[in-house]
């Protein structure tokens, strides 16, 4: 399980999914990465509210391993796919 913030402030404030930030962004592409590689059923890449880190980000959090990033990118999505994605495949 891979939770994304994609919190929006309308009022200004940082978050993660503000224009620019790309919190949403980032959640859209796990989220392909999962279907491309065949993987949904088995992983689950989620929206979450404010992981309360919002200076720092984006941010996620994967799960069961309590692993977080923060200042997370577009740009670092091919290698979180290859870090926790690519491992899962099971070549037929």
């Amino acid at each position: 399980m891979i939770f994304v913030c994609t919190n929006v402030r309308e009022d200004g404030r940082v978050a993660c999914a503000n224009p620019g930030r790309g919190g949403d962004k980032i959640c859209e592409k796990l989220k392909a990465a999962v279907k491309e590689k065949g993987l949904k059923g088995s992983v689950r890449v989620a929206s979450s509210g404010c992981l309360d880190l919002c200076e720092q980000g984006p941010n996620l959090v994967i799960f069961p391993d309590n692993i977080w990033y923060d200042g997370v990118s577009i740009q670092d999505v091919p290698e979180l796919v290859r870090l926790y994605l690519d491992p899962l495949v099971v070549e037929s």
